[in-house]
C-alpha cells in the first residue's frame, strides 16, 4: 500500500511533521510518497539515521516526488 502527502500547497514545517508522523505508522511493505515543489533536504538528514531509504523524482509540473520506505528489515 501506498500512503500519499501532497505537501505543495503547505507551509514549513507542516509536510516535514506530517510526513514523519506517517512514517511512525509505516507497516512492512508500505512507502510513503511525499509530494513538494522543493526539494526536502531537512527531511533526508532525518531519514538515513534512521533507517529510511528514499528515492526522488522531479516531475514535469515542477513537483519534487519522494518514495520513502523502511529499509531498517523485518520489524521486531
Amino acid at each position: 500500500m501506498t500512503r500519499v502527502i501532497d505537501g505543495r500547497g503547505m507551509e514549513p514545517p507542516e509536510p516535514l511533521q506530517l510526513c514523519l508522523q506517517a512514517l511512525e505508522g509505516l507497516a512492512e511493505g508500505e512507502e510513503l510518497v511525499l509530494l513538494l515543489f522543493c526539494r526536502p533536504q531537512p527531511l533526508f538528514d532525518i531519514l538515513g539515521p534512521r533507517g529510511y531509504g528514499w528515492s526522488e523524482r522531479q516531475l514535469p509540473d515542477g513537483t519534487n516526488e519522494v518514495r520513502i520506505r523502511d529499509s531498517r528489515g523485518p520489524h521486531g
